[in-house]
């Protein structure tokens, strides 16, 4: 009687605790319908823009830590700017998305506090994959909050020559070797939560 005591304290503890983890954490799945990832890159002659598709998108985030796990997929072969030269050179000489048709980031930890209701500003740091290198990066982000879902504007630099790529300019056109990246997106909270308590032996 002792041991079936002893077990059935341990399980109720681990109910417990599964439903506490639940109450601080939340899994948030991003709408590719409604995202636009915007990309700026600044020319002697005027300023280049174009947007990238999101592939898929989900975190899970950790309100009592600030510890965040997940990841934002870009799709890498969907960037267009408006010229299809410029664009050929884009994926050909600079991402080379026929080989890293994916950009992703996986972030770790959020700075800032995100309320159910109303508007905040938070840094979201992470892991930045692309071109097939990982970058530490942190994303300033403002939220609103409201009606079941957050809409979020992220903006962030990607500094594509630092990081190994391939700078476009040429003697009669000279582009930053910086590029300015603003993602707009709605995100709405998932119940499904990862990671169940691990079963306790009897």
């Amino acid at each position: 009687m002792k041991t079936v005591r002893s077990f059935a304290l341990r399980l109720s503890c681990a109910f417990l605790l599964a439903w506490a983890g639940r109450a601080q954490a939340q899994l948030l799945e991003f709408d590719p319908a409604q995202t636009k990832v915007e990309f700026t890159l600044s020319a002697m002659l005027h300023t280049v823009e174009g947007t990238f598709q999101l592939r898929r998108g989900a975190m899970r985030i950790d309100a009592t830590t600030g510890a965040v796990s997940g990841e934002i997929v870009v799709d890498s072969t969907s960037g267009a700017s408006g010229s299809a030269a410029r664009d050929r050179r884009m994926h050909a000489d600079v991402l080379e998305s026929g080989r890293y048709p994916e950009i992703v980031f996986r972030p770790d930890k959020l700075e800032g506090a995100v309320p159910r209701q109303g508007v905040s500003s938070v840094r979201l740091h992470g892991m930045f994959r692309i071109h097939g290198g990982d970058h530490a990066i942190a994303l300033s982000a403002e939220v609103e909050a409201g009606n079941g879902q957050y809409t979020a504007t992220l903006h962030f630099v990607v500094p594509y020559v630092e990081w190994g790529m391939h700078n476009p300019s040429t003697l009669i056109l000279r582009v930053s070797d910086k590029v300015n990246i603003t993602v707009r997106t709605v995100a709405r909270p998932n119940a499904a939560l990862p990671s169940p308590p691990e079963k306790l032996a009897p």
